[in-house]
Order: C-alpha cells, then sequence, then structure tokens
C-alpha cells in the first residue's frame, strides 16, 4: 500500500498544482524511487490511494499494475486510507509505505520481510537513526527495547515503511483516522515492534529536501 493521497503542504508552492508524489526528484517522480523498490520486492499486489489533485498521478500510474483507490470527497487519513484499500489486498500481514522519501542501501522491503515475526508482533516499523535520517529535523518517533519492542519517545525515526496486520482496523468506529491509532493498541499490547535500517533515507517532505535526496542519489542534472 502506498500512501499518496496526502495534501503535499510542507511541499508549497510546489504542490499547488500537483500532488507530492509527482515532485521531480533526480528527474522522475517520487513515487517512481517508491516504485523501484516496491517491484523490485515483487509483491503480488501493488496499491495506491489518491485524493489530493490525484488526475496527474491518475494519468501517471494509468498503464502500471497499480490499484487506485481514490478518497472522495473526504480525504481518510492513513488508517482510513488502508481500510478502505483492503479489498484489493490479501487478508494477511502488508507493507505500508510512504511516497515522499529517498533511500540508499538494501532494498528495506527486503529487510522488513526478513525481520517480521508474526508470532510476536502485530507491526513492524523500519526506523533509521537520527544522522541517517537526512533532512528530518525532529528528535526522532519511537525508542527501541533490546527485544525490538517499540516505545514512543525521542530516538529512532520512522521511516514510512512498515509490515502490520490490519484485523484490528474493521474494530475502529471513525470513518478517517491515523495508523497512529492502531499502534497505540499495539503498543498497549507490546506487540508494536521497531526494526533499524542500516542505510540512509532522506525525508523530501518540503521544497529543500529536494537538493538532500538528489545528493544522496548522486544525481548530477547539470
Amino acid at each position: 500500500m502506498l500512501f499518496a493521497a496526502g495534501f503535499g503542504t510542507r511541499m508549497a508552492p510546489l504542490t499547488n498544482d500537483q500532488p507530492k508524489p509527482m515532485i521531480p526528484v533526480a528527474g522522475r517522480p517520487l513515487i517512481d524511487h517508491a516504485l523501484d523498490l516496491v517491484r523490485d520486492y515483487k509483491p503480488e499486489t501493488i496499491v495506491a490511494n489518491v485524493h489530493y489533485k490525484p488526475q496527474p498521478l491518475i494519468d501517471h500510474l494509468e498503464d502500471s499494475e497499480v490499484l487506485i483507490t481514490h478518497e472522495a470527497p473526504e480525504i481518510l487519513d492513513t488508517g482510513g486510507g488502508l481500510r478502505a484499500a483492503l479489498p484489493h489486498l490479501d487478508n494477511g500481514p502488508i507493507f505500508t509505505m510512504n511516497t515522499d522519501a529517498v533511500w540508499s542501501g538494501p532494498n528495506p522491503l527486503e529487510q522488513l520481510a526478513a525481520a517480521w515475526d508474526p508470532a510476536r508482533m502485530d507491526a513492524l516499523l523500519l526506523c533509521l537513526p537520527r544522522e541517517n535520517a537526512i533532512g528530518h529535523d525532529g528528535p526522532g518517533d519511537f525508542i527501541q527495547g533490546i527485544d525490538g519492542r517499540a516505545k514512543r519517545g525521542p530516538g529512532l525515526v520512522y521511516s514510512g515503511l512498515q509490515i502490520l496486520k490490519t484485523d484490528a482496523l474493521h474494530d475502529i468506529p471513525e470513518t478517517a483516522f491515523s495508523l497512529n491509532v492502531l499502534w497505540d493498541q499495539m503498543l498497549a499490547k507490546e506487540r508494536l515492534f521497531t526494526a533499524t535500517y542500516p542505510g540512509r533515507w532522506c525525508d523530501v517532505g518540503r521544497p529543500d529536501g529536494i537538493v538532500l535526496a538528489e545528493t544522496l542519489l548522486g544525481y548530477d542534472n547539470v
């Protein structure tokens, strides 16, 4: 599940006429960088949600294997958006991935899949030390316990990529809601885990992140 429906407010004015996943980075739309990693992993199904100024993204994906869920009239946030996409996805655990970042290092989906243990975990979040999270200036999102169990707090930066079980989504009464609601339930049961990515990752949530991302990728547009 690729999250591509957001308003891209921090990316203005570049998002005045297009959705954030269509902003060029290293000569290609942001979403294509995510799709490279996803296609390399070869999942059975790829779904992307759309909402804000969706037509350029719909046109871009038209001839691809990516299925589209169009959230209208209201955006559903990450939890509601994922639940709305479930009819297109398998019943088992799934990946969710943000589309506003680039990666340098091993395929993060492969690493996450190798660390996934459904007997212990309801969700496994791929995170990075702050020094490897380029363009991210916050204190971090999670503290990783000795056994990998997550706690909220300053420390590791969440990359926007996870594996999670989706059963509990059906018990949440709201139509639009964040996946933080589901994470809080998993935290209470001590079934939310983190894994640490060994490479580097760049947040492209603001215009200044584009140059940082292109430098990470070794891109020279001259």
